[in-house]
């Protein structure tokens, strides 16, 4: 069965599948990245708790810069974030994000809590 949470007639926020959770791209507010890549992360906590999962379950992370130069500041937050021990798999790349202000964009699949 697939469940999707807070779907509009373009995406789902949530789609969970087989014990599988898959969040849509989150982006957040701010002047930094630091700022944005930190609302980010609050908006996937947010997320994954309302899913029945947490951080502690990631399995796989996408994050997107708009440009690679942002990649130590963003990691400095996303470091802190992360539960010792349970580093996602992961990937970082650079690309042209939904609009002009945004810096990061994070995309996250992670596994409900047993």
């Amino acid at each position: 069965m697939i469940e999707r949470l807070h779907t509009s007639e373009r995406m789902s926020k949530i789609v969970k599948h087989n014990g599988t959770i898959y969040l849509c791209g989150q982006v957040g507010a701010g002047e930094t990245v630091a700022q944005q890549t930190a609302d980010c992360l609050s908006r996937v906590d947010a997320l994954l708790i309302e899913a029945g999962s947490d951080r502690e379950n990631m399995l796989h992370a996408t994050i997107w810069l708009a440009d690679m130069a942002d990649f130590s500041e963003m990691n400095a937050v996303w470091d802190a974030w992360v539960p010792k021990g349970h580093a996602p798999a992961r990937a970082c790349g650079e690309a042209k994000l939904a609009r002009d202000v945004l810096k990061v964009e994070i995309i996250v699949t992670a596994a409900e809590k047993l």
